[in-house]
Order: structure tokens, then C-alpha cells, then sequence
């Protein structure tokens, strides 16, 4: 079936291409959330006439998020937990926990655009990919050091 793009669909399409994708994913996905319509005549010509909004609202997105990845450069995030014997983290660090701390720096980040593969689950540093658009991605620094133990922590690779 082929339909056009209201919206950016992570390995489908970018916003007003045309594409063909499977019936079933048409009807039960794309079509019920409105990321896409039907490629008619009509529509195709709605969609025409959209595209200069849609560019304009897409450059400002672009703009906003590079202002963000901007403030976010020179930051680090550090998170403290308590540590066993064998420096084995009681619990894990998730993304949920990188947005917590975010947001008490001021940063308003949804937990879902942390790029954390896995929990992390040993102290060291850690870099964390942050997609604040598709085309702006941030490389943020997490530090994870022991409850009441000076900040020194492993060199460890990137989460």
C-alpha cells in the first residue's frame, strides 16, 4: 500500500515521501496515529500545498533542538550509588535516572531520547547518546561514582 508521510517514521520514511509499506502496518499503525494518509490524488496535492509549512516547522524543531545540544554541551552528568564490597552497583543507572538528574540541572530531556543501550551497572564513565532531533544527536558524559567516596571513578567504554 502506498501512502504519504505526515511525520518522520524512524526507518520508513521522512515526512511527505511517498512510500509503500506493508497493508496491515498501513492500517493498524501508520493510518490509526495519523503519521500517514492515503496516496491519492487528493492527498497528494494537500500535502503539496502543507510543504512549505511543514519545511518551515521543521527548521525551527532543527534550530531549537541545536540551541539545546548548544546549553547541553559542557555538561556532565554525575550519579552516585551505593556500592557493594566489590564495587558492584546496588541496582542499575537507567535512562530514567540520566533525565532526573537532567531536569534538576534544568534540562527538560524525555527519558525515550537517552540512547542507553542496557542499564549501566558498574561505576566509571559513560557517554550516552541523546537524539534531541534526528539530525542532532549529543554525546553526553555520565559519570556514575560511589555514595560518600571521592569522585574518581574507572575509565570505562561508551554505553
Amino acid at each position: 500500500m502506498e501512502v504519504i508521510l505526515r511525520d518522520h517514521v524512524e526507518n520508513v520514511g521522512k515526512r511527505g515521501e511517498v512510500v509503500k509499506v506493508a497493508d496491515g502496518y498501513a492500517r493498524n499503525f501508520l493510518l490509526p496515529r495519523k503519521l500517514a494518509l492515503l496516496a491519492t490524488p487528493g492527498n497528494l496535492k494537500q500535502i503539496e500545498r502543507e510543504r512549505v509549512k511543514l519545511d518551515a516547522r521543521e527548521a525551527e524543531e532543527k534550530s531549537l533542538a541545536e540551541a539545546m545540544a548548544a546549553r547541553l554541551a559542557g555538561i556532565e552528568v554525575i550519579i552516585t550509588r551505593r556500592v557493594g564490597e566489590t564495587e558492584a552497583l546496588y541496582g542499575s543507572v537507567t535512562s530514567a535516572d540520566i533525565a532526573e538528574v537532567l531536569l534538576k540541572l534544568g534540562h527538560d530531556i524525555d527519558k525515550r531520547k537517552l540512547g542507553l543501550r542496557e542499564p549501566i551497572k558498574k561505576l566509571g564513565e559513560y557517554t550516552v547518546p541523546l537524539k534531541l532531533h534526528r539530525e542532532v544527536i549529543v554525546q553526553l558524559p555520565v559519570k556514575v561514582v560511589a555514595e560518600g567516596k571521592p569522585e574518581v571513578a574507572p575509565k570505562t567504554e561508551s554505553a
